[in-house]
């Protein structure tokens, strides 16, 4: 391991506490502006920011839900500025389900431990190490950068990246490419190699909320036009409904590669038995293989005697890029003529070349720092505030880089119990980064 120029001594030093504090303001995001929102976790991302310098704005959607956006000037301000972004909030956390308390951000066991330390206040913490270290030695990066710690992505980013790219998109307007969270962790294939998974594309959101009407009556009647029938029916075939396999070129890629690096064969006619082989990350890759939809609510009647005149359910809905209009065609098939939908969240799938300088900084970055490391691009099955930026043009990679132990299940930690990110991935991420933005 080498120091890069003017040393990273203290980025490395303080990333960990960057993300401790962090962790300790609680930004959880109930979906409904009913948590504490993200002004203060904003506040505290200024005040490190002023302290080398860096004048920020904070915008605020609604009351307590704020965004925070800075610029970075760098030797070459004729240059597509590069974007960083990251959101503040957090999904809730029972601390009784906890081995040390989610908002407490606490170092146990050589980790940082809390709601956010994988998603996203890691990568948040390591955007303002590097930042905060580059500028007290007066290093500007070879092009402008601009900041962005965002608002609402737990819950879509309505009130956060979506609402700022309608309201200011001149923040934005010359930016062409922007790195951000689920990326750039490694994924253990030997002793001495590791592919570390670079986002490039993310399925679609489709939460619905379906609704049957019927003929409201007494429960101790015959009733053939029962709504709380049909809707328990058409929610029962999505839930049943298994899509067919599609291999979309991100995807295709990503197995091509990880098959080579195990040796073993690329059987596309038995698909889902070769991703069952990859270990703990077998679950996040299957997800991105077909599209899906799985039922998570429902609602109808008020009283056990009562027949409703209409019942409700709500759905996730997932599709892959390329096949939004086969996934609603057969959406709609499955709930048959009775029952209708409507969006509460409707998002695009996005998905980028994996290719260009940024894509060999990425890989030059990581090599420094790990010669065992190869990048390789990967469809991430949920979502993220990219899909907001995707609007205004700009080619979104997951790369929030971190080297991690193999035992360490880190898929399964994304709102998960007992999230937590180890010191020396973070001090790793760090050099990473920093290497990154001297070649991006």
């Amino acid at each position: 391991m080498t120091q890069q120029q003017g040393g990273l001594g203290a980025a490395e030093a303080e990333v960990a506490d960057l993300c401790r504090e962090l962790i300790a303001i609680d930004t959880s995001n109930y979906g409904d502006h009913s948590g504490p929102g993200e002004r203060v976790a904003a506040e505290y991302v200024a005040g490190k920011l002023d302290e080398v310098g860096v004048e920020s704005t904070i915008y605020e959607s609604h009351p307590g839900r704020s965004s925070l956006v800075a610029r970075i000037e760098g030797t070459d301000s004729s240059r597509p500025p590069l974007l960083i972004q990251g959101h503040l909030d957090v999904v809730p956390a029972n601390a009784e389900d906890w081995t040390h308390h989610p908002f407490a951000g606490e170092i146990a066991d050589g980790c940082v431990w809390g709601r956010g330390a994988v998603d996203m206040k890691d990568m948040d913490a390591m955007a303002l190490a590097v930042v905060r270290q580059r500028l007290r030695e007066g290093r500007k990066p070879p092009r402008d950068v601009v900041l962005a710690f965002l608002a609402d992505e737990e819950a879509g980013g309505s009130w956060g990246a979506h609402w700022l790219v309608r309201e200011h998109p001149e923040l934005f307007a010359d930016c062409t490419e922007a790195i951000s969270e689920v990326g750039g962790f490694s994924f253990t294939v030997g002793d001495n190699r590791r592919m570390y998974l670079i986002e490039t594309a993310e399925k679609g959101l489709a939460w619905m909320k379906l609704t049957a009407q019927g003929t409201a009556g007494h429960g101790s009647m015959v009733n053939n036009d029962n709504a709380v029938t049909e809707l328990a029916a058409a929610v029962a075939r999505l839930g049943q409904h298994e899509f067919p396999l599609r291999l979309t070129k991100t995807v295709r890629l990503f197995l091509e590669e990880v098959c080579e690096a195990f040796g073993i064969e690329f059987d596309e006619d038995d698909v889902d038995a070769t991703v069952a082989r990859l270990g703990p990350i077998a679950s996040m890759i299957g997800a991105t293989l077909r599209n899906s939809v799985n039922p998570t609510v429902l609602a109808g009647g008020y009283k056990a005697n009562v027949i409703p005149g209409s019942a409700t359910a709500q759905v996730d809905g997932r599709f892959l890029p390329g096949l939004e209009e086969e996934y609603f065609a057969e959406i709609d098939r499955l709930l048959g003529p009775k029952v209708t939908r409507e969006f509460i969240q409707h998002l695009p799938a996005v998905e980028t070349e994996f290719s260009g300088g940024i894509v060999t900084a990425m890989s030059d970055a990581l090599l420094a720092e790990d010669p065992g490391a190869k990048a390789i691009p990967y469809c991430l099955s949920g979502g993220t505030d990219a899909k907001a930026f995707a609007q205004l043009g700009i080619r979104n990679f997951g790369f929030a880089p971190l080297r991690l132990p193999p035992e360490l299940n880190f898929s399964g930690m994304f709102h998960g119990v007992d999230e937590r990110v180890p010191v020396d991935s973070l001090q790793f991420g760090v050099r990473v980064l920093d290497r990154f933005l001297d070649l991006s």
